[in-house]
């Protein structure tokens, strides 16, 4: 019986041992997986050991100094070093203003010449035109009407029409055969001799005795005016004259900076008052510059002032009248558009009884048909065209040459 009980105790005992494992390693399997990452922790302070007397009271904070207020360590000066180099601030140069580059014009001889093709317009109209009725087999009436109604289409005027059919028509009965050279050659006399090939075209621009020669430049608004002083300047520096320019425009905006820029381009001094200021006074400012430079010619930009206007043609001759307190004017050239025709005998007739017209600059030739406007403008005013405007560029203002312009007229 005793055997059994100690059977029985060590069953249980074993049961109970096996529970206690099984248990155990269910628990273990429950737990999470401890993670790898690093724990930072807080350091601790270690504890200081006992002192004795005064170094036993607790510590007191000290005051620190900052990096700047440590003092550096003297370096011993050893001999025969080679000393720093000495730091020199060096300011950057100001950007120099550029100058506009002068420019240097193509010369005035024979420029009519070259710009001849500038022409076509009129030669179509004109010159071929009465070429092509000249040469028909039988010049009867309806052809000599023909011939009269394309004078006067080109603006030649009824006058000088009249006078060149006439004068025609003599030569034609005399010459008899007309051969296409022949006919060329007539009408190019002809055509020369209505022009005007005697008249002085020379544009007055040399320094005398007074001083600088003074060329008023005159006309209504919109014909170029301002251009045609910029483009005369060119003109004047390309025949090796020393040029003043004097923007007495003071109505127009811009106008001054336009023809300063005119004279920028090829080293003419510009002379220039504020805007809305008195023309005269900047007229009168322009010739005593050009007197202390030396210069050859002033020249004096106007106001485009319209013809109507009685007050204000008025202050041109002021103008005028003001300019002559230094010594004579010169020349005073009218422009007129060439595109307007009969209108611009107008304008032409009205600044005559203003001022005295020495001369004419036809501007937009290229642009018309109307290439006869150059004997009516000038039996008009009893003045010769001295200069020409065939383009828009800097350099297409040309002195006038009836020879040639006739030959561009008619063709070769």
């Amino acid at each position: 019986m005793e055997y059994v009980i100690l059977a029985v105790v060590i069953a249980v005992i074993a049961i109970g041992a096996i529970a206690g494992l099984v248990v155990s390693g269910r628990r273990r399997q429950q737990l999470p997986p401890k993670s790898q990452a690093p724990v930072i922790t807080a350091p601790k302070t270690t504890p200081q050991e006992p002192q004795v007397g005064e170094e036993a009271a607790p510590p007191t904070e000290e005051p620190r100094r900052t990096v700047e207020e440590v003092p550096l360590p003297e370096v011993p000066e050893v001999v025969g070093a080679p000393e720093a180099p000495e730091v020199v601030e060096v300011e950057a140069p100001a950007e120099a203003e550029v100058a506009p580059a002068i420019e240097v014009p193509e010369p005035t001889a024979g420029r009519l010449v070259r710009l001849r093709s500038r022409l076509s317009r009129s030669q179509n109209s004109l010159g071929k035109g009465l070429l092509s009725l000249l040469s028909r087999e039988h010049l009867d009436e309806d052809t000599w009407e023909e011939i009269e109604e394309t004078l006067l289409t080109a603006d030649v005027g009824v006058a000088p029409t009249q006078e060149l059919v006439e004068r025609l028509r003599t030569r034609v009965k005399v010459l008899g055969t007309r051969t296409p050279d022949e006919l060329r050659g007539l009408l190019r006399e002809e055509l020369v001799e209505l022009i005007g090939k005697d008249a002085d075209r020379t544009v007055r621009s040399t320094k005398h005795e007074e001083g600088p020669a003074v060329v008023l430049v005159v006309g209504v608004n919109g014909v170029g005016k301002t251009t045609t002083t910029g483009k005369l300047a060119r003109v004047l520096v390309a025949d090796g004259r020393k040029v003043v320019l004097g923007a007495a425009d003071t109505f127009r905006a811009a106008a001054a900076d336009q023809l300063q820029t005119w004279g920028e381009r090829v080293g003419a001094r510009t002379v220039r008052g504020p805007e809305g200021g008195d023309p005269a006074s900047i007229a009168f400012d322009a010739v005593k510059e050009g007197i202390a430079e030396g210069a050859d010619t002033v020249l004096i930009d106007t106001a485009g002032r319209l013809h109507t206007k009685t007050g204000l043609m008025d202050e041109l001759g002021k103008v005028k009248r003001v300019v002559e307190k230094h010594g004579p004017v010169d020349e005073v050239l009218l422009v007129l558009d060439a595109t307007t025709g009969q209108n611009g005998l107008i304008q032409a007739r009205v600044f005559a009884e203003v001022v005295n017209i020495t001369g004419i600059v036809l501007t937009k030739l290229d642009g018309t048909a109307k290439g006869g406007i150059v004997v009516a403008v000038q039996r008009e005013l009893g003045v010769p065209v001295k200069l020409i405007g065939l383009g828009e560029g800097a350099d297409d203002l040309a002195p006038f040459e009836p020879g040639a312009f006739v030959d561009a007229l008619i063709g070769d």
